[in-house]
């Protein structure tokens, strides 16, 4: 790892105090911090009304200091940069720059640097922090282990010392996404995008950067093998996004492919039948027993296959859409038609074959 890594350094920190139960944050502060997540299913204006309402507030109150923080990454080089609001102050400005770091790392840093700016104010009591990355900020609270305990056990430090100063300190975090553009934060993010900087010596990488490039790597190796016909398979149904583009491979939020298919077992296995063509179908049968009858049971076609049940067999008429090759109407090609690639009419012609060579 030092030669490959240039000396990674360390990013955990192993059983802080404050991560233990009965002392942590959670524990005792539980009704000074909140977290306020935008509904992206509602109509994102009204979140941006919510926004300016408590901007208004804030700007009416000398104990609150409003903060706009986000973080981007350009030539490996994390830019965070902060904008503090408080009544009768001149805006206060902060930025920072880290080589090889990951975004979550200069976004948690970002915010790390507006708390511990703000409660130096004797005045202040209420913090608001405006930020893209509201599960960035979650992280601080997190009791369990993670790659950002470092951070997270600092800033709880300035957190403690906040809450314990009165009763009535608190801390609330807004989520504000970038394609909004909220003013405040908008400004931010573009400042944090005009900066380019080029690094001229090199440098260490983070334990989460370094992760990130391995990662990566890893995946890039992944999709490379995935595409090679032979080892996926001759066979494999190769589905569109939403975007019209053939689906590739991640293992984020569930992969590409199970995300949609949620907690049933037996979608899971008719969708996978169908995508590897390992079904029982008679096109499939054929290919092991070529003298068994491979005629489609709707006696519309010569060869019942995969082709023929999802756009042509009047058998599975529950839903229907020109759009089969798109993996969310293939998706609902299956819930609605519950026998389609199942051994329940696989099992049914069977017996009925049987039975009819029997009486003869």
């Amino acid at each position: 790892m030092a030669n490959r890594f240039l000396e990674c350094f360390s990013s955990f920190f192993p059983l802080n105090s404050e991560f233990s139960p009965g002392l942590r944050i959670i524990d005792i502060f539980s009704n000074c911090f909140s977290f306020n997540v935008c509904n992206k299913r509602k109509d994102i204006k009204f979140w941006a009304q919510e926004l300016d309402e408590i901007t208004i507030e804030s700007s009416l109150s000398p104990s609150v200091a409003l903060i706009a923080s986000d973080a981007s990454i350009k030539n490996n080089v994390a830019t965070s940069i902060t904008h503090i609001h408080m009544v009768d102050k001149p805006l206060m400005k902060t930025i920072h720059h880290a080589v090889n770091v990951t975004s979550t790392e200069a976004k948690l840093f970002a915010i790390r640097c507006d708390i511990n700016q703000s409660i130096h104010f004797d005045n202040i009591s209420k913090i608001i922090v405006i930020t893209d990355s509201i599960h960035t900020a979650q992280k601080i609270f997190d009791s369990s282990s993670h790659l950002f305990q470092t951070m997270s056990a600092t800033i709880l430090l300035d957190l403690y010392d906040f809450f314990n100063r009165h009763n009535n300190n608190s801390i609330e975090f807004w989520e504000c996404p970038s394609h909004l553009k909220w003013l405040l934060h908008d400004k931010v993010n573009k400042e944090t995008k005009t900066v380019n900087l080029t690094p001229l010596f090199l440098c260490k990488n983070s334990w989460n950067f370094s992760k990130k490039n391995e990662s990566d790597d890893i995946i890039k190796a992944w999709k490379m093998t995935f595409q090679a016909s032979d080892l996926k398979g001759n066979h494999f149904l190769d589905l569109l996004d939403n975007n019209n583009k053939i689906i590739e491979l991640t293992y984020a939020k569930g992969g590409s492919w199970l995300k949609l298919i949620g907690h049933s077992n037996s979608l899971c296995v008719r969708a996978t039948r169908a995508i590897t063509n390992h079904a029982p179908i008679s096109k499939y049968r054929l290919r092991l027993f070529p003298r068994e009858e491979f005629r489609c049971p709707c006696s519309h076609y010569p060869i019942e296959s995969r082709q023929h049940i999802l756009h042509e067999c009047v058998r599975f008429n529950g839903y229907w859409n020109s759009r089969r090759d798109s993996y969310s109407h293939f998706i609902m090609f299956l819930e609605l038609n519950p026998n389609a690639f199942s051994y329940f009419l696989f099992f049914s012609f069977f017996l009925s074959h049987v039975v009819s060579s029997l009486c003869m």
